[in-house]
């Protein structure tokens, strides 16, 4: 058996975790349609992952206007609703933990995503260098650059916020556990923070501070939303350029909202390391570092780790738990394969986005 300091419990917010063995959210593209519902398929899957410490869910649209991409789950409609239940009442049942990830794409999207239409939103008219997944009316699909963005009046910012609320009561409504803003990858949130995809000139743009107002105004309405902020988390990616983002300067960026978030006594803050969302690994290091420093509550760090380099960081007190992405996919008993020092299986690529069971419920376990 394992020693691994990923096997050890933690208490997380209001929820105790078995291990350190965190499930990242992962877009699969595989909600039933019409309609955008989680179905029978979702709820195995899940399911199967149930031996994480915590799974955090799928991107999951708060509202018609955040999807960016075809046959992504929403959590905006009481079908959605209710299939969410499903999937929670597997999970439970099978012993795990569940948060659901609230997501709007921003300017990430195209007007065949969109209702009637329309263009997308941005915090800016800027075009990401992007693209989006689409479906046609004739049933075809394929992928496309997204569309330039209409800017947010600033009379606007409070609906988006408010669909953050309500978002959070239909997932407590589907009996997760817990929720986590994303504000990570290029997405709206991520939008907002960034200085080169926000030229506004109101109070969400400019300075620093404005940059980071309707970050932290979503984690308040979210944390009013459960009554507790030990329900809540919150996914950033410093140095990220994935989906066209860029700051001017990252530490700075991210650490005043780390101290302001200290002031929130979230669950946790989830770091995604810019391996695969198309940032530089340098200076990445020391970046990490002075967020740990600076920020009070649990640190998970997600990004192309193994068992032993999670288990490395872990020792090293620059994260309290590790989060597992594609590893995840291919192996459902990830955290028993960590514990026994068993293989890994090999992820199918072609099999990531789309589909049925074939690479999504079908990976082998431990015999």
């Amino acid at each position: 058996m394992s020693r691994s300091p990923l096997m050890l419990p933690i208490r997380l917010g209001s929820i105790d975790l078995p291990n350190r063995v965190i499930m990242a959210p992962l877009t699969r593209q595989r909600s039933k349609q019409p309609g955008n519902v989680p179905y029978e398929l979702n709820a195995t899957y899940y399911a199967q992952r149930a031996n994480a410490g915590l799974i955090i869910s799928e991107a999951v649209q708060i509202c018609p206007e955040g999807q960016g991409y075809a046959w992504t789950p929403g959590i905006h409609s009481a079908e959605q609703i209710s299939g969410w239940k499903n999937v929670t009442e597997a999970v439970h049942d099978a012993g795990g933990r569940m948060f659901l990830q609230l997501w709007h794409v921003g300017r990430i999207s195209h007007p065949l995503l969109q209702p009637n239409g329309v263009d997308p939103v941005g915090p800016s008219a800027i075009q990401a260098k992007a693209e989006c997944y689409v479906q046609e009316a004739d049933g075809s699909h394929h992928k496309t650059p997204t569309a330039m963005p209409r800017a947010l009046e600033t009379s606007e910012v409070s609906d988006v916020v408010a669909a953050y609320a309500q978002a959070t009561h239909n997932g407590l409504d589907a009996d997760f556990d817990g929720v986590e803003v994303h504000a990570a990858n290029g997405y709206l949130l991520d939008q907002f923070l960034c200085s080169n995809s926000n030229q506004r000139t109101d109070e969400y743009g400019g300075s620093l501070e404005n940059r980071v107002r309707l970050v932290l105004e979503v984690v308040d309405a979210v944390i009013a939303a459960t009554g507790d902020s030990g329900r809540v988390g919150i996914r950033i990616s410093p140095m990220g350029t994935f989906n066209g983002v860029d700051d001017a300067n990252p530490r700075e960026t991210f650490s005043h909202l780390l101290r302001e978030l200290n002031s929130r006594d979230l669950a946790y803050v989830h770091v995604n390391r810019p391996d695969w969302v198309g940032g530089t690994f340098e200076g990445f290091d020391s970046l990490l570092q002075a967020l740990r420093d600076l920020y009070d509550g649990r640190l998970i760090l997600a990004g192309g780790m193994t068992a032993e380099s999670g288990a490395e960081i872990l020792e090293d007190g620059l994260a309290d738990m590790i989060a597992f992405g594609r590893p995840y996919i291919a192996n459902p008993d990830l955290a028993l394969r960590i514990k026994v020092g068993a293989k890994w299986n090999e992820i199918n690529p072609a099999t990531l986005y789309g589909g049925a069971e074939e690479g999504y419920t079908d990976y082998p376990t431990m015999k």
